[in-house]
């Protein structure tokens, strides 16, 4: 936990990079939950040797945020440090030829205006990133995908930075350990660009590809204020199929509520808690695994909640956990 007097004494020392007291839900799909201790947004190379110099050596607890779209903050707030890679991390570079087509994207960049401006320049293999609401940091760290693709398929190498220590650089993608949903990235590790796979394709298709997703997620995924899918799912099965089995589309508690247009969707109202939310998932947790048997995995990261495994911990247990994740690799 962040005390007033080491907050105040980091954001002394990052200066206007540094905001206390922040609130965080705006900078998440679900809209909702409270501040953070300290937000320090890393607008450049210089803005994270500042980062990187003054958490090094603490116990400050970290989180990186990209676009939280997967994210949910505890009403309570998280009392740590969150950092947030701002417009300098959001370039992107289109290939200048067939051979070796490779795409650089900053981490801060939006993976709809990713799959947008490659579809424009009349590149194929990134459509699918047009229905994934993240950022391309977040992606390349959950091996996020969709309509048939994900990051695995595409990512040829990424950058990176822990904030603990002067480990980073560029490395390729098996370094991430891929499989569903999840990669070898830690907590204190901070990803600043990718390097993705392209093939040459033509305007008018990519754009028609990029159009058909976003038609189809219209039809079959509401809007407002979610996080996307909750639950991952079963092998074999749909999440969405087995809330909506066990009876809870369109449940609600306080407010939130599971949706009528996909049952692996819950909604937070306008200015409602984080804390509904958050109790919405356990319910629909439960009562599907009494009813099917099924002990459904949630795909959103929790921060600042007191009853489990946030993602993000202090500095001597982060370097702790960290080790056992590699296995014993640098």
């Amino acid at each position: 936990m962040v005390t007033p007097d080491a907050a105040g004494a980091l954001a002394r020392a990052l200066g206007p990079r540094a905001t206390l007291d922040a609130p965080l839900g705006p900078l998440t799909t679900y809209g909702v939950g409270g501040p953070a201790a300290v937000l320090v947004e890393v607008e450049g190379p210089a803005d994270l040797d500042a980062l990187r110099a003054a958490v090094r050596d603490s116990d400050l607890p970290l989180f990186v945020i990209g676009r939280g779209s997967n994210l949910l903050v505890a009403d309570a707030g998280f009392a740590g440090v969150a950092v947030h890679l701002g417009a300098g991390f959001a370039g992107l570079e289109l290939p200048a030829g067939p051979e070796g087509a490779v795409v650089r994207a900053g981490a801060a960049l939006a993976l709809p205006v990713l799959a947008r401006r490659v579809a424009d320049a009349g590149w194929s293999g990134l459509a699918w990133a047009v229905g994934v609401p993240g950022s391309v940091g977040g992606a390349v760290r959950m091996n996020a995908g969709g309509h048939g693709s994900d990051m695995a398929s595409c990512l040829v190498r990424y950058t990176w930075a822990d904030l603990r220590s002067a480990d980073g650089g560029t490395d390729e993608v098996s370094r991430l350990d891929y499989s569903y949903r999840s990669s070898s990235v830690t907590a204190s590790q901070l990803v600043l660009g990718a390097d993705l796979h392209v093939r040459p394709g033509s305007v008018p298709a990519e754009q028609a590809a990029v159009s058909e997703i976003v038609r189809w997620r219209r039809a079959h995924q509401p809007g407002g204020a979610n996080a996307g899918s909750v639950f991952t799912n079963p092998e074999d099965d749909a999440a969405g199929r087995l809330i909506e089995e066990a009876g809870l589309k369109g449940f609600r508690l306080g407010t939130a509520h599971v949706s009528e247009k996909h049952a692996n969707f819950i909604q937070a109202d306008k200015g409602g808690r984080a804390d509904d939310v958050r109790a919405l998932m356990e319910h629909v947790r439960t009562v599907v695994a009494d009813r099917t048997g099924v002990t459904l995995r949630t795909e959103v990261r929790l921060l600042g909640f007191g009853d489990g495994k946030t993602g993000a911990v202090a500095g001597t247990e982060q370097r702790a956990d960290d080790a056992r994740e590699r296995g014993g690799r640098p």
